[in-house]
Order: C-alpha cells, then structure tokens, then sequence
C-alpha cells in the first residue's frame, strides 16, 4: 500500500487515550475524515480582508457582552484579535503557509529510528475556541530519504495552527509525515491540556490528553515499545 493510501481500523479508547487508526468516528466528536472542514471558497478573501471582517465582528462581541470599547485598554483589541487569528494561531488553514519540506539521501545508511520528542504545541478547540497545548513525539524509520529535524516542528507547528480536535490534528501529522517521507515507518504520540476541559465546564486542570498513530513497522510491538521506551 502506497503511504498517501488510507488503512484503518476500529477507534480504541480508554479514558484519555486514543490509539488513532481510523477515519470513520463516533457521535462523540461528529468526524468522518482527517481533512479540516473547508469551504470552497476559504481562500477567496485575502488575509486583510479576512482581518478587517474579523475585527468588524469581535468588536460587535465585545459591545454585545458590554464592554465600553473606548477605554484605551480595549479600543486597540478587535483588531488585535482579528489580526492575531489570521497571522498566527489560524494561519495553518491556508496552505500556502505550509512548510516545505526538501528531503535529503540518507548518506549515512541509518536505518534505525529516528524520534524528535517534546516538540511543544499550541492548538484551538474547535468546539469551544480555547487553547490546547502540549508536547508532540514524533518518530520515523527512513526509506532512504530523511527530512530536516526543525521541519518535524514546523510540520506539528503547521496542523496545529487551526481550530481542532486532537485526533484529527495526530493523523494530520502522521499522514504528511508518511507523503513526504514516502514511507509508512511513521509514529506519533501527542500529549495535551485542553482548556475547554480545565477552564470551563467540568473544569479539571488536572488531566491530559494522550493520542498516538502508528504506522508501518511501528505496529510491531517490538518497534511501537522501543519508540515508547525513549519517550
């Protein structure tokens, strides 16, 4: 099976962990691919257009919950807002924000694995728009390619930027990381707080969130625990 083909299987959790394989969810998250929900016509506005609508909007929020938008501590902020969520925590939606990634011989015959662990990120529910935050694990086995180490963090860094949920952000990962890799051999382990559970509703600030994908040889238990055992 070619790496950008899709395999999967049934979802298995248990409490906060989510072992990822699959493209089809339950009714708990309302999910049925790894792709982030896009309108056709996402890209039409160009990034200050998409500002200034921002900023139009969050003002009217702001005055609609009562805040006086003259004090100078405010005036600045709807656009601080709107600008804020074009140019850095969204700015993974578009695509030409996306890193490139040159692969280069692997010169050096590794063949063992590759893993760049606690690569920290920063995410948004897209539920309830607050923050999720949290280390990213990422390990390889090369196919005779290998990638630069700072473009494994710009990759998380990239998905991550975008309203989402935890799962799909893992797979999101792990499937660019097998296309350009051009290899299966791909395991990720995402570790992660999230605000819409400690801030809000049960409000628990003491429990985290772990999801993890493993492809190729790292579904041989022998190779999914020694990635485990460096973690």
């Amino acid at each position: 099976m070619k790496p950008n083909e899709t395999s999967w299987n049934t979802p298995r959790e248990t409490a906060n962990f989510v072992d990822l394989t699959v493209d089809e969810w339950g009714d708990d998250h309302g999910l049925s691919a790894y792709n982030t929900p896009l309108r056709e016509d996402a890209f039409e506005l160009s990034d200050p257009e998409k500002v200034a609508k921002i900023e139009h909007h969050f003002r009217e929020i702001m005055e609609t919950l009562g805040l006086d938008l003259t004090d100078d501590s405010l005036k600045g902020t709807p656009h601080r807002v709107a600008k804020m969520y074009v140019k850095e925590i969204f700015s993974g939606l578009n695509p030409k924000n996306k890193p490139k990634a040159t692969l280069f011989e692997n010169k050096y015959k590794y063949n063992e694995m590759l893993v760049e662990k606690d690569i920290s990120f920063y995410s948004n529910c897209e539920h309830h728009f607050v923050p999720i935050f949290g280390k990213a694990h990422v390990a390889y086995i090369s196919s005779g390619k290998v990638i630069g180490l700072s473009k494994l963090n710009r990759i998380v860094q990239y998905f991550s930027r975008r309203p989402q949920v935890q799962e799909r952000l893992t797979i999101q990962i792990a499937k660019e990381l097998e296309q350009i890799l051009q290899t299966e051999d791909v395991a990720i382990v995402m570790d992660a707080k999230h605000l819409c559970v400690s801030s809000r509703g049960v409000q628990d600030d003491s429990s985290t969130t772990i999801t993890s994908y493993y492809g190729g040889k790292f579904k041989e238990e022998g190779t999914k625990s020694e990635f485990l055992k460096y973690l």
